[in-house]
C-alpha cells in the first residue's frame, strides 16, 4: 500500500512547475524553465536532498518519493500527494501504472506522474495525464525536459518544456 499525503494549497496566479526523475542532478536550465512558478511538484525520483533545495530556493515546493529514492532523507515524503490547489484537485504519483484510485470517481482534475522518463501530456475523460518527463542524466534517446501547468478560473493547462542540453 502506497503512504499518502494531503494538502490544501492557495496560488494567486495559479502556475505550477512540474519535475520528475532528476536523480541527483539539478540542471541550471529546469531552474530557469520554472522561475516565476508559485509552486513545484516534484514527481519522485530526486536523487539527493541538494535538488529540492535548489528547487525549494525558487518557489514552495512539494514532492513525493519515486522507486530510487531510498535513503534515509526520502523516508519523510509520501509515495502519492492529493493536493487541493484553487478547488483543483490534483492527484501526484511517480508511476502512474500503480494508481490505485479511479481519477473520474475521485473527480481529480490532474493525474501528474514520473518514471517513465517520456514527457507527455494527454486528456482522458476529461483528466489530465501529465508526466514532465526527466529533467536528470538523460536516458537512451528522450528528451530532457520539465512542465508546467496553469490553474485559473475553470479551467487547467499543462505543457511540456524541452530543455537544450
Amino acid at each position: 500500500m502506497l503512504t499518502v499525503q494531503r494538502k490544501r494549497i492557495d496560488l494567486e496566479k495559479g502556475m505550477i512547475g512540474l519535475v520528475s526523475d532528476t536523480h541527483g542532478l539539478v540542471r541550471p536550465e529546469a531552474l530557469a524553465a520554472l522561475r516565476g512558478c508559485e509552486l513545484i511538484i516534484h514527481a519522485g525520483d530526486i536523487g539527493k536532498p541538494e535538488v529540492l533545495d535548489a528547487f525549494g530556493g525558487i518557489a514552495k515546493l512539494v514532492a513525493i518519493r519515486g522507486n530510487n529514492d531510498r535513503e534515509s532523507w526520502a523516508k519523510k515524503f509520501p509515495d502519492v500527494l492529493d493536493l487541493r490547489i484553487n478547488g483543483f484537485k490534483l492527484h501526484v504519483i511517480h508511476n502512474v501504472q500503480e494508481l490505485e484510485l479511479d481519477p473520474v470517481k475521485k473527480k481529480i482534475h490532474a493525474v501528474i506522474s514520473g518514471h517513465s522518463h517520456k514527457p507527455a501530456t494527454t486528456v482522458r475523460d476529461g483528466i489530465h495525464f501529465i508526466n514532465p518527463g526527466s529533467a536528470g542524466p538523460r536516458r537512451f534517446k528522450l528528451p530532457i525536459a520539465v512542465g508546467k501547468l496553469s490553474i485559473k478560473s475553470d479551467k487547467v493547462e499543462a505543457k511540456i518544456i524541452e530543455l537544450r542540453s
